[in-house]
């Protein structure tokens, strides 16, 4: 199953929404990489195996499932987690990117790319939209918590 949509962080048109740097976007999206329990809702632990420049390998604890992924960092721009199918988990990849346009508007973007099917066998879609609404509001709290970080001055 593939899955795409944007969430909106910086509106100018809506002088009510504090407007957040680039610099503090992505310092956001960082943060999730190296403490993801700040982000995701029934995390227990989450434990750095290894690291380099541009990646970071990650086991991820939700009760006794564990999860291993790599992340690749393109620094100011994208984030790309990375996980294989295990018998807990679809396995797939996020990607995460940092757009912008001429109106100083800020979204990211997020594509999904698991191993879930689109449908069940007889066609029926269901499932996978609950799954993408689940996908849709962890994102949207995703940018609701970089800017929580940002407010407390956390993001720089």
């Amino acid at each position: 199953m593939r899955f795409e949509h944007l969430v909106e962080v910086n509106d100018p048109l809506n002088p009510l929404m504090e407007a957040l740097t680039l610099n503090q976007i992505w310092q956001g999206l960082v943060l999730r990489v190296l403490e993801p329990t700040e982000f995701v809702e029934g995390l227990d632990e989450g434990i750095i195996t290894a690291q380099g420049d541009g990646w970071v390998e990650r086991e991820l604890r939700f009760g006794k499932a564990c999860i291993q992924d790599r992340v690749t960092l393109e620094p100011h721009s994208r984030v790309t987690y990375t996980t294989a199918a295990t018998g807990e988990h679809a396995g797939g990849s996020l990607t995460m990117t940092i757009e912008t346009n001429e109106a100083n508007a800020a979204f990211i973007r997020f594509v999904y790319d698991t191993t879930l099917p689109s449908a069940d066998e007889t066609g029926d879609t269901r499932y996978a939209e609950i799954v993408k609404s689940a996908y849709r509001e962890a994102d949207i709290d995703t940018v609701r918590r970089i800017r929580e970080f940002a407010a407390t001055g956390r993001l720089g």
